[in-house]
């Protein structure tokens, strides 16, 4: 990064001076405990850390690089036009640049492990009944092809520039977040309603979250993945400012996860900071054992608030026990247990292959008929299960091709010590288990661009460039 760049004299030995600056214990390190520790310290200001985000010192080429990358990250949380768009201009921007050299990057075991989601989904086309469905479930998943391809190809050093993408990532979550109550706001103003119903029904999960067009669930991967950054952040701030302004920003995160409401996000980010954010952030047994004390009693005076209001305890208590029971006549919803049986039946005569990529929503509309889950039928509604989903489109084969991507990763990040790397793969295991993660853009998005970036971005020493 351009602001610890300063910190340090570069050679081109295996070793680094370092010069004389409060927060590193060594005068002379190797590059990985060089890399560690200059991972481990924040900028102390926030506003030298926005100047990091949006000014560096690298060549033309890069800095174009750069800004398509963190224009696609500030693009997330909106409508998937700007995605794309920033992404095939980044696309021509790298094949405009691209060097020989680096074609040869390409052709490597890490590569085809992040792209092989979509070579799933490309196999179960060959034998899929329904080939136009199979090629728009590819044509959502292009992300996750193209993505490692441009990150093996582009000459920027992402590892140099990691902290300056999440900060902006972060910083951009959280504007959103401050967008969504302020409109939010706006409406009760407007039509006059009492400020308690910010909390009614009518402003939490996907309400809150349609003035951006998105999915609650798919906002809230975002949300969560910022939050624990910041936080990371926020623990290893030293000024009071600073922690003043990430404090802020953290509470604005939280409370938005919780308007959010969505229960499997809540709960990987209940995990990602009481458990692996102290390990992986703290050093020493005490001040663990004190941040994971005072979590744990701040997660449970949250709950006891939260049970108090009719609202947030029909959503994280009541609907979680619907959706786990049998369905009855009564019902107006279908629970997700019921989806997942009629599902579990079409998966047992065809465990192994499946039935091909796209055949999945004809399926199970068949069975939900058959059930009587008629709100199911009408809306032609997927499993709500990743797992599940694979496991109807490509069998076996292609449930163990997606769970060994996933340990692929949680290895690297646990190896890494990465707490953000580890809480993305967390999200994506726990969500799968209520959602279709890749069958949406927004997923794919999501889960294109955060695998390859942690991927590239902790790839290890020998992979360091010289300075």
């Amino acid at each position: 990064m351009e602001a610890n760049n300063a910190i340090y004299g570069f050679g081109d030995q295996e070793e680094l001076t370092m010069l004389d600056e409060p927060g590193f214990d060594k005068t002379t390190v190797t590059k990985a405990e060089l890399q560690k520790q200059t991972d481990a310290i924040p900028d102390k200001n926030p506003h030298s850390f926005l100047k990091q985000i949006f000014v560096i010192d690298d060549t033309l080429t890069n800095k174009i690089s750069y800004y398509h990358i963190l224009l696609l990250l500030f693009s997330l949380p909106f409508d998937l036009f700007y995605s794309h768009i920033i992404l095939i201009s980044f696309g021509l921007h790298t094949l405009i640049n691209l060097k020989k050299e680096n074609v040869r990057s390409i052709f490597n075991v890490r590569t085809v492990i992040l792209q092989s989601a979509f070579f799933i989904t490309l196999l179960g086309i060959a034998y899929s009944p329904n080939k136009g469905a199979g090629f728009t479930e590819l044509g959502r998943q292009l992300a996750i092809l193209l993505i490692p391809i441009l990150f093996s190809t582009t000459s920027l050093d992402l590892k140099k520039y990691k902290d300056n993408f999440l900060l902006g990532f972060s910083l951009c979550s959280t504007l959103t977040i401050a967008y969504l109550y302020l409109d939010a706001l706006r409406v009760i103003h407007y039509y006059g309603y009492s400020i308690e119903t910010l909390f009614s029904a009518a402003f939490t999960n996907h309400n809150f979250s349609d003035p951006v067009g998105m999915h609650a669930t798919f906002l809230a991967l975002q949300v969560g993945l910022a939050l624990v950054y910041l936080l990371s952040v926020l623990i290893n701030s030293t000024k009071i400012n600073a922690k003043l302004f990430y404090g802020a920003c953290c509470g604005l995160l939280s409370i938005g996860l919780l308007q959010l409401s969505s229960k499997s996000v809540c709960v990987t980010i209940l995990i990602a900071v009481c458990i692996a954010l102290p390990f992986f952030i703290l050093k020493g047994k005490r001040k663990r054992s004190q941040f994971i004390i005072v979590s744990f009693a701040v997660v449970l005076f949250s709950t006891l608030i939260l049970s108090r209001s009719q609202t947030f305890r029909d959503r994280f208590f009541n609907d979680l026990k619907d959706d786990i029971s049998q369905s009855t006549n009564g019902d107006i919803t279908d629970p997700r247990l019921s989806r997942w049986k009629v599902a579990g039946e079409l998966i047992i005569k065809s465990p192994v292959i499946g039935y091909g990529s796209g055949a999945e929503t004809d399926l199970l509309s068949k069975g939900y008929f058959d059930k009587k889950l008629y709100n199911s039928f009408l809306n032609k509604l997927n499993a709500h299960n990743e797992y599940l989903s694979l496991l109807l489109a490509t069998g076996i084969l292609g449930l163990l091709i997606y769970l060994s991507t996933l340990y692929y990763g949680f290895k690297n990040a646990m190896a890494s010590k990465d707490v953000l790397y580890l809480t993305f793969i967390l999200l994506i295991v726990i969500v799968s288990l209520s959602e279709n993660v890749l069958d949406v853009d927004k997923g794919t998005m999501f889960y294109g661009l955060f695998f390859s970036f942690f991927a590239f971005t902790n790839s290890g020493i020998k992979e360091l460039k010289k300075q």
